[in-house]
C-alpha cells in the first residue's frame, strides 16, 4: 500500500494526462485530399484549342467553364486534359489508349478536326475515327450520352496566321465547314450535345482580341466565349 499522500496525488495526474493523450491521438480526422463523393469530374479530349495553345492554361475554354460552372453552384473539380497541339483524330486515339485511363468521369468534352483538315487527310477517315471518338467518349462518361459535349472546328484561315500562309482562305473556311458538317452529323445522330463556336471564331478578321499572341490560336477571350456557350447545356445536365 502507498501512503505517501504527494505520491498517491502525482500519480493520479500522470494517469490522468496518459488518458488524455490517448484521446487525442485516436481522434483521427479524415484525409483532407479526400475527393468529395459529390464533386463532378470532368475530361477534355482534343487538340492545342482544349489545352489552350499560346495563353496561360486557366485560360484555355476547359478552366473557364469549370469556373462558370462553379459561380452556378456545379461543385467541379480540376479538368482532366488529354490533348496535345498538332493532334489528329488517330493520334488522339493513340494517346488515349497509351495513357490507359481507366476512370470514369461525369462530363466529357470533345473537340477534334482541324489538324486532319489542315494535313489534307480524307474526310472518310476523319468521319470513322470521329466516330470511334466520340464512342470512346461515351465509354469515358459511363456510357452516359447525355454527358458528351462536342465542340465544333474553329476557323483558323481568317487568323493573321492564316492569312499569311499563302493558304487559299475561302477554300480553308469551306473545308472546315465540310469537316464541320461531318462531326455535327455523326453527334447529333446519337443524341448528343453539340456547340457550335465556328462562326465565332470567324470574328478574329475583325477583332484581333480573339487572337492570342501566336497570332493562330484563339485568346483567352475567345475561349471565354466558348464556355459560355457551352456551359448552358452542362447547367441543364447538371443541375
Amino acid at each position: 500500500m502507498i501512503k505517501n499522500p504527494i505520491l498517491i496525488l502525482s500519480l493520479v495526474v500522470l494517469l490522468a494526462c496518459q488518458k488524455d493523450s490517448f484521446k487525442m491521438t485516436t481522434n483521427i480526422s479524415p484525409s483532407s485530399d479526400t475527393k468529395p463523393k459529390n464533386e463532378i469530374s470532368y475530361l477534355a479530349i482534343g487538340d492545342s484549342y482544349t489545352i489552350g495553345e499560346a495563353v496561360p492554361l486557366q485560360g484555355g475554354f476547359p478552366y473557364q467553364l469549370t469556373t462558370i460552372l462553379k459561380d452556378n453552384g456545379l461543385d467541379i473539380g480540376t479538368p482532366h486534359i488529354i490533348a496535345k497541339t498538332g493532334w489528329t483524330t488517330s493520334e488522339l486515339q493513340d494517346a488515349i489508349k497509351k495513357a490507359n485511363l481507366s476512370e470514369k468521369f461525369t462530363v466529357v468534352t470533345l473537340l477534334i478536326g482541324v489538324n486532319n483538315q489542315y494535313r489534307g487527310e480524307s474526310k472518310e477517315k476523319y468521319r470513322q475515327e470521329f466516330k470511334e471518338l466520340l464512342q470512346t467518349a461515351i465509354s469515358f462518361a459511363n456510357g452516359n450520352k447525355a454527358r458528351v459535349f462536342v465542340v465544333s472546328i474553329p476557323d483558323w484561315g481568317l487568323t493573321p496566321y492564316g492569312q499569311e500562309s499563302g493558304r487559299d482562305i475561302p477554300g480553308v473556311s469551306s473545308d472546315i465547314d465540310a469537316f464541320n458538317a461531318i462531326n455535327r452529323t455523326e453527334t447529333l445522330s446519337q443524341g448528343i450535345s453539340y456547340t457550335d463556336i465556328t462562326p465565332g471564331s470567324r470574328l478574329v478578321a475583325s477583332d484581333k482580341q480573339l487572337v492570342a499572341s501566336d497570332g493562330l490560336h484563339p485568346s483567352a477571350k475567345m475561349y471565354h466565349q466558348w464556355a459560355v456557350q457551352l456551359a448552358p447545356a452542362l447547367i441543364k445536365e447538371l443541375k
